[in-house]
């Protein structure tokens, strides 16, 4: 279970979390599955609270999946209730009934629609979530709210994480000073689109749905669909960003609005921080690797080869062992599908160029790249000489731990 777990060696301490004007969060203990730590969270939002969301590609996804994607249609948030330890997936009917009591729950406390409740589940798959246990647990959690409960809620996510997640940042739009802030869960099965994960993401900003969602998506491509732990796509992934307009800046209604500059910008860098945490989580992990692609026909071709590399199980144990096999790197090119040319390829490890144009590099020493393997985080290069695509991900080491986590996980 996630407590018992060691920390991960690449992880980052939490931030200080202020609070975000028109957002109190809270967690509790309901005996959904863990014992003797916290696993369901509540937030409530005020009123007029806008909200976006990006979810999950799964063919398979989770009954909360479902709920908040016909939620969002009024682009309206009152509240959000999150447990750990069940996934509410492949759960049929009963899954279903498990999400209306629940957003029926919280709508009564929160004094909303149950429409207006945003619902996530965390855990193990095909197991009837009890969902009586959060019935139970709502009211009194609903009375502890706070402010400041944020780093409470950040560790009542967790499942196989060894650390809490968060990330902060304050921008500008217009004269306005606005805060973003958000949580995230995850560390294995993280892979597009999005990861495995969960992260809730909040702004006092004052701006309406469309525009959200649009600036969500957008960094969402840009950051947690450009990392992978094991290439395996979760059934409950989802994003949730809401924004409560307690900051009072000047109304915008286009995505595209350069006063929103500033916002995007801090955005961007909070999603990318958020899924980078994920990465430094990865089941097992002991390294980070960062994959830069340059020269393919398209940024999308460059996206390929740089996931098909960060996903390569050989290339993955190659940064375990610390061995400079430059060579997997070559075979996860060229496997990949994208186009692709022997005699233009070039790939260079820690800033070290080792073969150019399809041939090692005279007088390579690898001392240096032998030297940079030994570090937490590894530098791919990779120069397909085809185009002007470029692209970038991120990845971790497949170690012995990722075995151990994942073939004992629901015991």
């Amino acid at each position: 279970m996630a407590h018992a777990l060691p920390v991960s060696p690449l992880a980052r301490s939490m931030p200080d979390l202020p609070p975000v004007a028109g957002v109190r969060f809270g967690a509790t203990a309901a005996g959904i599955r863990y014992k003797g730590r916290t696993d369901l969270v509540m937030a409530e939002f005020a009123p007029g609270t806008t909200v976006a969301g990006v979810y999950t590609r799964s063919k398979c996804p989770g009954a909360p999946v479902d709920w908040c994607r016909a939620a969002m249609a009024d682009g309206r948030a009152r509240a959000l209730v999150v447990n750990a330890g069940n996934a509410n997936v492949f759960t049929g009917r009963a899954g279903f009934e498990a999400t209306q009591a629940n957003a029926a729950d919280a709508a009564r406390l929160v004094n909303c629609a149950a429409s207006e409740v945003f619902l996530a589940s965390t855990g193990v798959i095909g197991e009837i979530l009890p969902y009586q246990k959060i019935s139970a647990a709502l009211p009194g959690l609903y009375a502890t709210l706070s402010d400041d409960g944020w780093a409470d809620a950040a560790r009542g996510i967790m499942t196989t994480d060894t650390f809490p997640k968060a990330a902060t940042r304050t921008a500008r739009i217009g004269e306005t000073t606005v805060r973003i802030q958000g949580i995230v869960k995850g560390s294995g099965m993280v892979a597009p689109d999005m990861a495995t994960l969960l992260s809730f993401i909040a702004t006092d900003a004052k701006l309406p749905a469309s525009v959200i969602q649009s600036l969500l998506a957008d960094g969402v491509n840009r950051s947690f669909n450009c990392i992978t732990v094991d290439s395996d796509t979760s059934t409950s992934d989802m994003i949730l960003l809401f924004a409560t307009g307690q900051a009072g800046n000047a109304e915008i209604g286009d995505a595209q609005s350069t006063d929103l500059a500033d916002f995007r910008d801090a955005l961007d860098s909070l999603l990318l921080e958020l899924a980078l945490l994920v990465i430094r989580d990865g089941e097992g992990v002991t390294k980070m690797m960062h994959i830069t692609v340059t020269g393919a026909v398209s940024d999308e071709s460059a996206h390929r080869v740089a996931m098909a590399v960060a996903n390569s199980p050989l290339v993955k144990t190659a940064v375990a062992g610390e061995d400079a096999n430059w060579g997997r790197v070559v075979m996860a090119v060229g496997k990949c599908g994208e186009p692709a040319n022997r005699d233009t390829l070039s790939v260079g490890i820690g800033g070290a160029w080792i073969a150019q144009n399809g041939t090692v590099v005279p007088d390579y020493d690898e001392t240096p790249v032998v030297a940079h393997m030994r570090g937490q985080e590894i530098e791919i290069t990779i120069d397909l000489g085809l185009g002007n695509g470029t692209a970038q991900a991120w990845g971790c080491d497949l170690t012995h731990g990722y075995i151990d986590i994942n073939g004992s996980y629901r015991s």
